[in-house]
């Protein structure tokens, strides 16, 4: 019965606290700050204007899984779905990922050391793929992410102006939005 009778008296504290605080009435007079998100400069409404031929394509470990599954050649894909020249980068975080898989995905980790795919090294501790993809991508808005992973995609588009290029019916496909010149 103590502590029954301790909570009581503590809410009906809170509550007394609760009636005190009134709001006050705001002075139309006062200029209202409003802090507004900062857009980076290379953004012209929905045009990504970084963007451009050759294109830059950060590959997710998975995306080479499933690139593998669907025998598909992961730089001539790319070539045929947007049409131009595409440098496909890796960064330090998805080689260790590929490397962890073991024997299994061997496969895939020699398609990610092929010489056509530029190495990004790594600057921060961890090697958590899909984090340092996101953070990567918030910096620099001058790459195409290429994953199948279905969280990576819904963090990634909340990004705006980064394309998302990923698998479907055997072949690859993109979120790229083109505005005539």
């Amino acid at each position: 019965t103590m502590l029954y009778y301790n909570v009581i008296v503590v809410l009906l504290r809170q509550q007394d606290r609760a009636k005190t605080q009134k709001k006050k009435k705001e002075d139309p007079s006062v200029i209202k700050e409003k802090e507004v998100a900062k857009y980076p400069s290379c953004m012209f409404f929905q045009y990504n204007t970084q963007l451009g031929p050759p294109y830059y394509i950060l590959v997710d470990t998975n995306f080479i899984n499933f690139s593998i599954k669907a025998k598909l050649d992961v730089v001539q894909s790319m070539m045929d779905c947007l049409y131009a020249k595409c440098v496909p980068c890796i960064t330090d975080c998805v080689m260790a990922e590929l490397e962890k898989l073991g024997m299994k995905f061997r496969v895939a980790l020699r398609i990610a050391k092929d010489p056509r795919f530029d190495r990004l090294p790594c600057s921060h501790k961890g090697t958590y793929a899909d984090d340092c993809l996101v953070q990567r991508v918030m910096q620099h808005k001058c790459y195409i992410v290429a994953t199948v992973d279905r969280d990576l995609k819904r963090r990634i588009r909340k990004i705006p102006g980064v394309p998302i290029m990923y698998i479907s019916n055997h072949r690859y496909s993109s979120s790229i939005r083109y505005v005539s010149p």
